[in-house]
């Protein structure tokens, strides 16, 4: 009986499985979401939403797996954004895929230097010092007109559009496609270095650096490793999030509530995960829509619009407070709950 059991639910040899059959349908579906959503859905929540999972991403490196606290996600994010401007600008040949590259490899020299003093120091003071990346940069951008090609306005955008090896990707399509795939790349790069000895290294700094460094981790390279491949991936986010979803931007676009944006959505989200960056980011960017749908269809023309809005406000941090306490571990933890209970409830 055993054996009829194991022959009927096995899977047959060189069969497709259900896990890739969802996992088919679930790429397919992404693929095809610019063909399914308006393009009012694509601007403004597909590309942001997948913008702010990078930037999660690049800052959950630092401080979820190598235990490095940081508020100086906005800094590096402009950094990026200003060096592919000033690469499209002085070098016009030079195609946007590589600019974003070389960008990503400016804002990741910067954040090494501004986690230098994470070999002395660590914790409050560590926030303090990247702290200080924020305002010098956004001094720096402001202070020389060079950085902003002497616009009037300070801001910086590219005059060619997007393109991307000549294929037009100005259009819907077009930065939906781009933003995906350079999300996608990242993601599948930050998930095979954290299952890399360098991951492990992050880690074991994470939870005791003293520990790690007796059983031979290299403590303070590994930091400097973690403070710059997560500026490089924040950097990109930054180029993307100013030409693919803003088209323009400038020094406010990247302030300090950008900074603390992206370390709610790692702490929302989960810390010390991948999948914790894109919850947090959708837990964000959703929500905020959520409670101003509710309040148009409850008390549309009743109520000032200003205070509808700062009722928003409220309730969004009351909500994430609320959260936090009942789940300090983040969306990924209580999804992992869910789904070791429903495993319980239905085994097969």
């Amino acid at each position: 009986m055993a054996e009829l059991h194991l022959s009927a639910t096995a899977e047959p040899a060189g069969g497709i499985g259900p896990r890739a059959v969802a996992l088919a349908a679930v790429a397919a579906v992404i693929l095809a979401a610019p063909f399914l959503a308006s393009e009012y859905w694509i601007n403004a929540i597909i590309v942001p939403f997948l913008i702010l999972s990078l930037a999660g991403l690049g800052l959950n490196l630092l401080t979820g797996y190598a235990g490095q606290l940081s508020l100086g996600a906005g800094a590096f994010m402009m950094v990026g954004a200003y060096a592919t401007f000033a690469l499209q600008l002085r070098i016009p040949d030079l195609p946007l895929p590589l600019a974003l590259i070389v960008a990503g490899l400016v804002a990741g020299v910067v954040g090494t230097v501004f986690g230098l003093p994470s070999t002395r120091i660590k914790g409050f003071y560590l926030i303090v010092s990247t702290l200080a990346a924020q305002f010098f940069f956004e001094w720096l951008f402001l202070k020389f007109p060079w950085f902003y090609n002497g616009n009037s306005s300070a801001t910086i955008a590219l005059s060619r559009g997007l393109s991307v090896f000549g294929l037009d990707a100005n259009g819907p399509h077009g930065r939906y496609y781009l933003t995906l795939a350079t999300v996608a790349l990242l993601t599948l790069v930050s998930f095979n270095l954290i299952r890399s000895q360098t991951g492990r290294n992050w880690m074991a700094i994470r939870d005791m650096d003293t520990a790690a460094a007796v059983i031979g981790v290299p403590v303070l390279r590994a930091k400097l490793q973690a403070f710059a491949v997560s500026s490089f991936i924040l950097g990109i986010a930054g180029a993307l999030w100013a030409f693919a979803y803003l088209g323009s931007a400038s020094v406010q676009s990247f302030g300090l509530h950008r900074s603390y944006q992206i370390l709610f959505i790692i702490i929302i989200g989960g810390l010390g995960t991948i999948r914790g960056a894109f919850l947090g980011a959708a837990f964000v960017s959703l929500l905020p829509l959520a409670l101003d749908w509710l309040f148009q269809y409850l008390f549309s023309g009743q109520v000032d619009a200003g205070l509808l809005q700062n009722v928003q406000k409220a309730i969004f941090g009351i909500l994430i407070i609320w959260f936090l306490i009942r789940e300090p571990e983040g969306l990924s933890r209580l999804l992992a709950l869910r789904r070791t209970a429903s495993r319980r409830l239905f085994p097969s």
